[in-house]
């Protein structure tokens, strides 16, 4: 039987006006560890302010393909998909 856990990549706002972007199974908990200083080396030293994307996938290897697509395009581009996907107005 095949498992229901759903995977995510998202992006996060941060403080500078940067974008972070990652993968996880459960959006607000890898967020709330970002904002505690225990979800990533860049969050820890860079605030993040609020989450601004979230697509949902069935498996993590999607999930982290997007996450590998999303880091290669240009901040511009990031604020576009964003935008696009009216997830969360920056």
């Amino acid at each position: 039987m095949e498992s229901e856990k759903k995977y995510y990549t998202y992006m996060l706002l941060i403080e500078n006006g940067a974008l972070y972007c990652g993968y996880t199974d459960d959006v607000e908990r890898r967020f709330k560890a970002h904002v505690s200083g225990k979800g990533a080396k860049y969050t820890k030293a860079h605030k993040p302010l609020q989450i601004a994307y979230v697509k949902e996938f069935e498996t993590k290897s999607e999930a982290m393909k997007e996450e590998c697509r999303i880091k290669a395009l240009t901040h511009s581009q990031k604020l576009e998909l964003i935008e696009k996907e009216n997830i969360s107005s920056l």
